[in-house]
């Protein structure tokens, strides 16, 4: 039988283990916790995005006799939307024209609406895109 004197300290050597592990369990819950506030901020973003989208291809249905007004500064409607679209979404600059939305009107009454936006700390832009084909009016 061997002396209790050449066990000493194997306690304490399980302990601080023990408290390794369970560091390593509280990091990768911060970690899943971090991850799960981005993608929630992403998806809060892109709902935004759609939602815009759909506003001003509500509004071009409403008001179809100017559709090709749409495509440029200058419509009121069309300018207080890009405003709109810049409070609410991050990373837009409208004077420097950085990730401006964008509105085209093609074919057979074609509508593309283009929304780009750059989420905080992050160096490439999301984009969403919505078509839409607006009958009936001129």
């Amino acid at each position: 039988m061997r002396p209790a004197r050449s066990q000493a300290g194997v306690m304490l050597i399980e302990a601080l283990i023990g408290i390794l592990i369970f560091s390593i369990g509280i990091l990768a819950l911060i970690g899943m916790q971090g991850a799960a506030i981005r993608n929630t901020t992403d998806a809060r973003y892109r709902s935004e995005a759609s939602f815009l989208a759909n506003q001003i291809i509500g509004q071009m249905w409403v008001d179809r006799s100017n559709l090709a007004l749409y495509t440029t500064s200058g419509y009121a409607p069309r300018d207080s939307w890009v405003t709109n679209v810049a409070t609410t979404l991050p990373g837009i600059d409208v004077p420097s024209n950085t990730l401006t939305p964008t509105i085209a009107v093609g074919a057979e009454n074609e509508v593309t609406v283009t929304i780009r936006w750059q989420q905080p700390g992050e160096t490439t832009s999301r984009t969403l895109q919505m078509i839409n084909r607006i009958n009936g009016g001129s």
